[in-house]
């Protein structure tokens, strides 16, 4: 098997899992006073101030969830209450979803997002801008910083996304200016199922999910400790420096079968989006996954379902948006996987395009 989808979910990395398994010996729930309690409330404690250190974030303000998508839920719904929304053209359907009506702030032919469009977007009122850090599809990094001065010289709150950065670049709240940030387990190669919201200094929210006053009372809910032990364990890992050798290895080999690579001027290390013209990215998904390679073709973790993808279409790829694959390369990537995703594309290439044609 070659895994090239780590854009979907990281692989567990070693010390994410030595740290999950050591917190299942933990039976006390971290809410309650006693000894076994305080044990695990220890755990739960120390991992909030190492992803809050780690971010360059109050770890007063690091709010634990069940992953990415409810982290951007949460500051949608908490951030954004009286507030007009607008949401990037390219953004993850996690952000779309939670915030439907919003309005778009377009993206130019790289995918990053159109920051001369944003003021006017902003002269209406009060609003809370969604903007992703980098993109899931084609590893696109946003101007976020930037639009973080907008916002504040027009009153305006600043949600980013940052859970595909997280991990292959370098990521601090204070230094992009945003109101929140969203960062998840699994794509940092941590267990599934944790995720959290930071917080800038001042910045207060509303709860989304009520309960026992969990996390300051702004997340109810019994925290999942082992999942977020292993979140803290990966959350300080680096990415390494061989990634963006590979991925530019696996673009200039699938560029020399017909492949249109889709790059942005600034983007991720691990991640090359591929178009082959005339050929579905769903038919180019499975054939390579039959050969023993696995990839994705946009945002495939909500359905299951390979998709024409939203990402492209705004960044005016016409067709290539239905025929481009994503291949995301995991922290533990090597030479030997470039190897067998450049085999198996040559000979996928040769045979699709010869039914496409």
């Amino acid at each position: 098997m070659t895994y090239l989808d780590a854009n979907a979910t990281e692989p567990l990395r070693p010390e994410a899992r030595a740290a999950v398994l050591a917190a299942l010996d933990l039976v006390g729930n971290p809410s309650s006073v006693h000894a076994a309690g305080r044990a695990s409330r220890r755990v739960l404690e120390a991992a909030r101030e190492r992803l809050a250190a780690r971010y360059d974030a109050p770890a007063a303000g690091l709010i634990f969830t069940s992953g990415g998508t409810e982290a951007n839920a949460l500051a949608i719904h908490g951030l954004g209450r009286g507030r007009a929304l607008v949401v990037g053209a390219t953004e993850h359907d996690s952000v779309r979803a939670a915030a439907p009506g919003a309005a778009v702030l377009p993206a130019d032919g790289d995918g990053v997002a159109r920051l001369d469009l944003l003021p006017a977007l902003l002269s209406e009122g009060p609003a809370l801008v969604c903007l992703m850090l980098a993109n899931n599809e084609t590893g696109a990094l946003q101007p976020v910083a930037e639009a973080a001065m907008l916002c504040r010289a027009a009153g305006a709150r600043l949600h980013v996304d940052a859970i595909q950065a997280a991990g292959r670049v370098p990521v601090s709240l204070a230094q992009l200016g945003a109101d929140s940030l969203a960062i998840s387990s699994h794509k940092l190669g941590g267990p599934t199922g944790a995720g959290a919201l930071l917080l800038a200094p001042g910045v207060e929210i509303e709860a989304l999910v009520r309960g026992g006053g969990q996390e300051r009372g702004r997340r109810g809910g019994t925290p999942g400790v082992p999942a977020i032990a292993g979140f803290a364990a990966a959350g300080g890992a680096e990415p390494p420096d061989s990634l963006a050798g590979l991925r530019d290895r696996i673009e200039a080999g699938a560029a020399a079968c017909g492949a249109v690579p889709i790059r942005a001027p600034k983007r991720l290390p691990n991640t090359a989006c591929l178009a082959l013209p005339g050929v579905r990215a769903e038919s180019q998904v499975i054939a390579l996954d039959l050969a023993g390679v696995h990839v994705s073709a946009g945002a495939a973790c909500s359905s299951g379902k390979v998709a024409r993808s939203h990402v492209l279409e705004a960044m005016g790829l016409g067709t290539l948006a239905g025929e481009a694959i994503r291949v995301s390369l995991p922290w533990n990537a090597t030479e030997a996987d470039a190897d067998a995703f450049l085999a198996a594309y040559v000979d996928m290439s040769r045979r699709l395009a010869r039914h496409a044609a």
